[in-house]
C-alpha cells in the first residue's frame, strides 16, 4: 500500500521524537529525484530518506548511506546554502494530509535567525519536496510544475504554496456526524469506498479496516444503511481516529507466508490469514517493506536505455523472421518444378510445335499430370525454364534455412537478455550486461581511459540439504558459471526451450537428494522467462554433459543425454545465502 496520513502521522511523532532540535550536518541528492539529510542529534546522528518519485515515494529514518553524484545538483546546493547546519525546530502534518513540514532555523548573511520551511509531499505522481520562505513563498523545488502541467498550482520560485483541494475531502479527525453523514450520503458507490474517497488520508486498506471494526458490509452503498446502522459506524470511526489522535501506533508488516502483503501502523485486524511482524520504528516498516520495490523502481528506470535497445533489436529480427518464414513457404512447391524438367524430357519428344500443355504420367506418384508449356519454346527449352526455376528455389530455400537459423538464434540471445535485465537488482548487474551487448555488437563502445569495474556475482542459494545453488544472472555470468565454476559432476538446470539463467547445483561428489533435485529445478523456472508460470518444463544433466557450441552467443550451449522435470516457480521455501 502507500503511504497513507495515518503512517504519516505515525512518522511525524517518530521524526519529533528524533529529529527536533537536530542540526543538519549534510544534504546529499544521490537521486534526482531523492534527498539525504543527516542530523545530529542530541542521542546521536541520524539519517532521513526523502524520495518524491513518481513510482514509489517515501520519507523514513534509516542508517544506510547513499554515494552521491560527483557534482551536487542546483536543488541540493541551494539547501545546503540556506539551511545547512539549520536546526529543525518543528515537524507537523497538515490534518491528516499526505505532507510533512519541517521547521527549520537557520543564520541569515548578516548572522539574524531566520526560519524556513521544507515541505514533502507524498501523493504518488505529484510528489515532491518543495523548499519554502517562512511565510510560504516558494524559493524552489525539486520537481518543477509549470501551469502546462498542471491547472491546479504551479510549483515554481516565486509562487505561494498552498495545499490543492481537488476533491474536497473532509478531515476524519475533526469530522461531525452531520458532515459525516452527509458525506457518505451523498456518494453512490460502496461504504468502503465511500469513505476513502471522502475522507483525507484514509487508504482503502484502512477504510476495509473500519468497516471490519464496525462489523459492516463494506460493498453495501452507504443511503442503504438506517440512520442507527450509520450511527453506529460513526462511533466506531471516530473511536479509530481517536487512537490515532492520541498517537497510539503499532508499525507492522503483514506476511502471506515470506512475501510481504501489506503494512500499517495501526492493527489490521481483517488481516487474520496473514502473519504479522511488528516493529517499534514505522521507519524501520516502511524502509523494511519497500526496500526491494525501491531497487527494482530504480534499477528498471536506470535500464531504460538497454531495454530500448535490446527491444528494438527484438522487433526488428522477428519481423526478419516472419517475413524468411513466408518466403521460405514459398519454396515449397520447388520439387514440382523439377518433376516437370524431367517429364518434359522424357516424354516431350511427341509434342506439337505451339502446344500450350502437355499430359504426362508422373511415375514419381503413378498419375497422369498436366505441364504447363511456353508455346514459344522447344520441349528442350521448357524443360530448361522448370529446371532454372527449381535450381533458383533450392537455393533459396538453402540460404534462407541457414538465415531463419541465424535469425531465431539472434532471437532466442535477445529474449536472454531482456530477462536478464528483469532480474537485474543493482547497477553492477546493469554494467555486467552493457558489457555483453558492446560484446555482440548491439552497443557501440565509448572511448574512456577509465576502467569500468563492477561487482556482480551469481544470486547464491543453499538448498533444504544443504547443497549450493548457483543462479547467473546474465550471460556472461551463465558461461562463466557452467564451463569455469562448475566441475564435471555438479549438476546443470535450465528451462526447456526458453531463455532463462543457469542454475549449477555443487554436488561435491556426492549423490544430490530428489529435494535439491526439486529446488534446482524450482530455480531455473523462477528466473526465466516463464516466471509466474504453474508449471515450466526443465532440463537438468551432469555438468560435463554441457557443450559450449563455436561461435555461439555468450551463455548458449547443447547437452545431450539430459533428465527431465516439471516445476513451479515459488522460490519462497529457498533459503538464500547471506553473503550473496
Amino acid at each position: 500500500m502507500a503511504l497513507d496520513g495515518i503512517t504519516i502521522a505515525n512518522l511525524v511523532k517518530e521524526f519529533k521524537k528524533n529529529l527536533i532540535e537536530g542540526r543538519i550536518n549534510k544534504i546529499a541528492q544521490p537521486e534526482t529525484d531523492e534527498l539525504l539529510l543527516t542530523v545530529k542529534t542530541p542521542s546521536g546522528q541520524k539519517r532521513l530518506c526523502i524520495s518524491a518519485s513518481a513510482s514509489l515515494p517515501l520519507i523514513y529514518e534509516t542508517s544506510e548511506n547513499k554515494p552521491s553524484p560527483m557534482t551536487a545538483p542546483n536543488f541540493c546546493m541551494l539547501l545546503r546554502k540556506y539551511i545547512g547546519n539549520g536546526r529543525i525546530v518543528d515537524i507537523f502534518q497538515p490534518s491528516l494530509e499526505r505532507i510533512i513540514h519541517f521547521d527549520i532555523e537557520h543564520l541569515d548573511e548578516l548572522g539574524d535567525v531566520c526560519r524556513k520551511k521544507l515541505i514533502v509531499e507524498i501523493m504518488g505522481k505529484h510528489s515532491n519536496i518543495i523548499f519554502c520562505t517562512a511565510d510560504g513563498k516558494i524559493i524552489d523545488s525539486i520537481k518543477h510544475v509549470s501551469a502546462q502541467m498542471s491547472s491546479v498550482r504551479e510549483v515554481l520560485p516565486g509562487r505561494e504554496y498552498f495545499i490543492p483541494d481537488t476533491m474536497h475531502k473532509k478531515n476524519p479527525l475533526e469530522t461531525t456526524w452531520k458532515e459525516f453523514k452527509e458525506v457518505l450520503c451523498s456518494k453512490p458507490m460502496p461504504l468502503s469506498k465511500a469513505v476513502y474517497t471522502g475522507f483525507t488520508g484514509i487508504s482503502p486498506v484502512i477504510s476495509e479496516e473500519i468497516c471490519h471494526r464496525a462489523g459492516v458490509d463494506s460493498s453495501i452503498p452507504p443511503k442503504e444503511f438506517s440512520e442507527d446502522m450509520l450511527l453506529h459506524f460513526y462511533k466506531q470511526f471516530v473511536f479509530f481516529f481517536d487512537a490515532v489522535k492520541e498517537g497510539n501506533f503499532e508499525p507492522a508488516i503483514y506476511y502471506d507466508k515470506k512475501e510481504p502483503k501489506e503494512f500499517s501502523s495501526v492493527p489490521l485486524t481483517h488481516f487474520s490469514t496473514y502473519s504479522k511482524v511488528s516493529f517499534s520504528s514505522v521507519s524501520e516498516v516502511v524502509s523494511n517493506y519497500y526496500a526491494s520495490k525501491n531497487i527494482l523502481g530504480r534499477i528498471r528506470q536506470k535500464s531504460v536505455d538497454l531495454r530500448h535497445i535490446v527491444q528494438t533489436a527484438l522487433e526488428r529480427n522477428r519481423k526478419k523472421y516472419d517475413l524468411q518464414l513466408k518466403q521460405l513457404k514459398d519454396t515449397e512447391g520447388r520439387e514440382k518444378f523439377k518433376v516437370y524438367g524431367e517429364l518434359i524430357h522424357t516424354y516431350g519428344y511427341n509434342v506439337p510445335e505451339g502446344a500450350k500443355n502437355m499430359e504426362a504420367l508422373n511415375y514419381y506418384k503413378n498419375e497422369t499430370i498436366s505441364i504447363p508449356l511456353d508455346p514459344t519454346k522447344t520441349p528442350a527449352e521448357n524443360a530448361k525454364k522448370y529446371f532454372e526455376k527449381y535450381n533458383k528455389l533450392k537455393r533459396t530455400y538453402e540460404a534462407l534455412s541457414t538465415l531463419i537459423t541465424e535469425t531465431k538464434d539472434e532471437i532466442d540471445y535477445l529474449e536472454s537478455v531482456s530477462n536478464a535485465l528483469d532480474i537485474a537488482l543493482s547497477e553492477d548487474d546493469l554494467l555486467e550486461i552493457k558489457e555483453e551487448l558492446i560484446r555482440t555488437g548491439y552497443v557501440k563502445k565509448k572511448a574512456s581511459k577509465q576502467k569500468i569495474k563492477w561487482k556482480s556475482h551469481p544470486f547464491h542459494y543453499i538448498s533444504s540439504d544443504g547443497f549450493d545453488m548457483y543462479v547467473g544472472k546474465n550471460n556472461i555470468q551463465n558461461e562463466e558459471l557452467t564451463f569455469q565454476f562448475a566441475s564435471g559432476n555438479d549438476w546443470w538446470f535450465h528451462a526447456k526451450g526458453i531463455p532463462g539463467s543457469h542454475v549449477i547445483v555443487k554436488s561435491n561428489g556426492q549423490e544430490l537428494p530428489d529435494r535439491t533435485f526439486e529446488e534446482a529445478g524450482k530455480l531455473a523456472a523462477y528466473y526465466s522467462k516463464s516466471r509466474g508460470s504453474d508449471k515450466v518444463e526443465i532440463d537438468y544433466v551432469e555438468k560435463k554433459h554441457v557443450k559450449k557450441v563455436k561461435g555461439a552467443k555468450p551463455g548458449f550451449v547443447i547437452y545431450h543425454t539430459n533428465y527431465s522435470l516439471v516445476m513451479d516457480c515459488d522460490i519462497s521455501d529457498i533459503q538464500k545465502s547471506e553473503s550473496e
